[in-house]
């Protein structure tokens, strides 16, 4: 009986906590507020998701996010939101236009096609989105960066070399091409790339062509490569993928930490 009664017991307070981290897991996750934000681009109407801290009061860094090729949905709003718990104001900016989210990849590949073939565009266009973050009243606006995934890689990198005031720009399973080489010595910050090693949509003859545009133009940059990972491995399909996936996200938090800590 006693046996019997202790691991009774031990159940009930194994129970009990967790059921109270539960609860606090709850709570945390509860204090990232969201919300879709209206603004426009000329007379384009366009609609992006912000995502912080409600528990927090004071200004902090801000990070402007562009979608990959599926727009403002799915992984877009989940990736707004696990950088946001890190710490900052995150605005997930619309490029292709208000309520636009294609459904299949023809239509994906058709408005990509837009703004891959009007780099100008491209550029206006994401630049709208970063002004909206950096004139939010929680976004200390000496402290700003942007990352991009798929698609939004190819925005990020186009919308640093136009010298907007980031301390770093970020491409995840990005695509390089039709880069203007002499555009790069307008980047400000730093540049971090993180590139599956097999990626066969941008290989990374892609990369190198971008990093030598970097280099020309003494612009500090970092590569993180994975093995065995393909195109879009944040959606990961093998264990190396999985990997992958785990590991940018450890990778792009200690890049925020350490360009705006040297900012402070």
């Amino acid at each position: 009986m006693k046996n019997t009664r202790t691991v009774s017991w031990g159940a009930v307070a194994a129970g009990a906590i967790t059921i109270a981290l539960f609860f606090q897991v709850a709570i945390a996750q509860g204090a990232i507020k969201t919300q879709y934000v209206e603004y426009m681009h000329g007379d384009k109407p366009l609609k992006g998701y912000l995502a912080y801290d409600d528990s927090v009061s004071s200004k902090r860094p801000g990070v402007l996010l562009v979608h990959y090729r599926g727009g403002l949905q799915g992984d877009t709003l989940k990736d707004t939101e696990m950088i946001a718990k890190m710490g900052y104001v995150v605005f997930a900016e619309d490029i292709f236009g208000k309520d636009i989210v294609p459904k299949t990849v023809p239509e994906m590949t058709a408005l990509t096609d837009i703004y891959n073939k009007d780099r100008a565009l491209m550029r206006t266009r994401s630049n709208a989105g970063f002004e909206v973050l950096r004139k939010h009243p929680l976004v200390d606006a000496n402290k700003l960066a942007v990352i991009g995934y798929c698609f939004g890689g190819t925005v990020a990198v186009e919308l640093a070399e136009s010298g907007v005031p980031v301390l770093g720009t970020v491409a995840v399973h990005g695509s390089f091409r039709n880069f203007e080489a002499e555009r790069a010595k307008n980047i400000k910050g730093r540049v971090f790339i993180l590139h599956g090693a097999e990626d066969e949509v941008a290989p990374l003859t892609e990369v190198n062509k971008l990093i030598s545009d970097l280099r020309g133009a003494k612009v500090s940059w970092e590569l993180q490569l994975f093995s065995g990972a393909q195109h879009g491995f944040t959606n990961p399909s093998n264990a190396s993928e999985e990997r992958a996936d785990r590991e940018y996200k450890i990778a792009i938090e200690r890049f925020f930490k350490e360009i705006f800590s040297r900012a402070s």
